[in-house]
Order: structure tokens, then sequence, then C-alpha cells
């Protein structure tokens, strides 16, 4: 059983459900069976609904079933009694739209593992929002803590689509411009963009006080280039096409690409900012696993 469900911890797994409400709950639950049986300690998660009575609580919003059922009072919490906001940042650029074969679009995986984290955090009575973005705010959704809200998420997820060009540096700043109230911010993007541009954004977060994590998500071969012969590469937002073999471009590639991610890496851990790089074909439990991680730091 434990198997079974650690399954949809899988990308290409979990691809294949059927909407993404299913897609949520069973990558949590994946991700919650293997936190039962790890040999690590120091995780959990718990999913409270209700809190003890305490004095000066209004006597109507005891639940009287629970009452009846366990002899004690209990009151259901509400979501201004929450104990964290979230902002999960989504970037839906079209450059999201690129995947290798068989692997999901970085924008589809990046939708899933975003479903996967406002499902958790609702779960665990947090309350949670949801941007897209690509030059700009593309949907804006203000945290809340109800489990009808949560549909209104997953919905806007499911009809995410990758267009416009990457601009997560103003987009990231409008972002910033919108919370009133520190919380737990998660930009999810390839980070496609100028990094300094992205990193005063990612500042502007951190300078209003909010704790900040950035998922660099790419896809396998953006890692590697692990092309074959001859191809043509066309560029996703602006159109454009060049003919090269890459076996011969390669090493340069991957330094520069190295050197990419390094700076990020480095940047982030100068400003507070925790950073997390993975691929279209990790299981989600990497990201979630450092969310959890952050969550108890907060």
């Amino acid at each position: 059983m434990a198997e079974e469900y650690r399954q949809y911890l899988q990308p290409h797994v979990v691809s294949r459900l059927a909407n993404m409400e299913l897609r949520a709950r069973l990558v949590v639950e994946g991700f919650i069976t293997g936190l039962h049986q790890s040999p690590y300690h120091g995780f959990s998660v718990e999913f409270a609904e209700h809190r003890q009575y305490m004095p000066g609580d209004e006597i109507r919003r005891i639940d009287w079933k629970l009452y009846g059922k366990t002899g004690r009072y209990y009151v259901k919490q509400f979501e201004e009694e929450t104990n964290l906001k979230s902002y999960l940042i989504l970037d839906a650029s079209r450059s999201m739209g690129f995947a290798s074969a068989g692997n999901l679009t970085k924008l589809t995986y990046g939708s899933y593992l975003a479903a996967a984290l406002a499902y958790l955090m609702i779960k665990q009575q947090d309350a949670v929002g949801l941007t897209l973005f690509d030059e700009g705010i593309r949907a804006f959704i203000p945290p809340h803590a109800t489990p009808t809200y949560l549909r209104q998420i997953l919905l806007a997820l499911h009809h995410a689509l990758p267009s416009g060009k990457t601009g997560a540096g103003p987009a990231l700043h409008q972002v910033a411009d919108r919370i009133k109230r520190r919380g737990l911010v998660i930009v999810i993007s390839d980070l496609l963009d100028n990094p300094a541009d992205v990193m005063v954004a990612l500042k502007h977060f951190r300078h209003k006080k909010n704790e900040v994590i950035v998922i660099h998500l790419l896809d396998p071969l953006e890692r590697s280039f692990g092309f074959g012969g001859d191809a043509i590469f066309a560029d996703l937002e602006t159109g454009e096409r060049m003919t090269t073999r890459p076996w011969q471009i390669q090493e340069s590639y991957r330094e520069a690409m190295q050197k990419f991610v390094d700076r990020y890496k480095r940047d982030c851990r100068e400003h507070g900012v925790d950073y997390v790089l993975i691929d279209t074909a990790t299981p989600f439990d990497t990201a979630l696993t450092e969310y959890l991680s952050k969550r108890r730091r907060i």
C-alpha cells in the first residue's frame, strides 16, 4: 500500500491522473506516506481543523458532534486564525512550455507541484494564494484557507497555458507590491531572465519581511544539453531559429549553465532566500520536503 501511494510522487505517473484535485491529493498522500516511513526524524504533518475551546470563545462555534464523540469542547478553526499566509508564484511564460522527450513541460510540472503545495497548505490550515505571471501578472488569487477556495486555485492551474515573454523581475515586483501581510513566498520558475533583475525583485519580498523559497525548475536537457546530431533550436518566446551541432558546444553550454545556476545559488544565499534546483524528472517530494523544512523554521 505504501509503494502504491509513493508512486504518485513520480511526474509521469501523476500526469495520467484524471484531474488536478486528484493529482494534488495523491501527491500529498504519497509524500506523507514517505515521511512516515523515512528513517529521518523531525518532519511531521498535522492536519488540524479544530482547536480546544478557550475561555472567551463564542459558544456557537463549538463543534457539538465532536463533543458527543470525545466529551471535550473544540471550536472550528476559521480563516483569520490561520498560522501563515503563503503565496505560490508560478511562471507561465512561453519558455515554461518546453519539454524534452518523455518529460512534462516545465509549466505542467510546476502546476502539479503548486497544486500539491496548495493542497498541503490548506490541510495544515494555512492560507494560500496563487499568482501566474509572464511579463506581468496574469492571474492573482489572494491567500485564503478554505477547502472551497482550494478548488479555485486548482482550476486556475488546470487552465494555465504558456504564453508571453519572461519578465520575472517586473512581474515579481508587482506581486511584492500586492502583498500586505508578511508570509511565505514560493516562486516556481525557470528563471530564464536577467539574474540581476530577478534578485532585485526577490530582495523586494525580503525587504517586506517575507520568507522566500525559489524553486528553479529546468528540463533535464536544459541542464545536460545532451542532444544528438545536427539540430535546429527555436526560441519559444521570440521565434528566432538557429542550426547547430550540439555536441560541439555541449561543454561550453554546460559551463555557462553552471555559472548561471551558481550565481542564483550565491545571490540567494547572500540575501536569505532558499534556493532549490530541480528538473522535471525529479519526484515531487524533493520540493515538498524543502517547503516543510522551511515551514518548521518560520
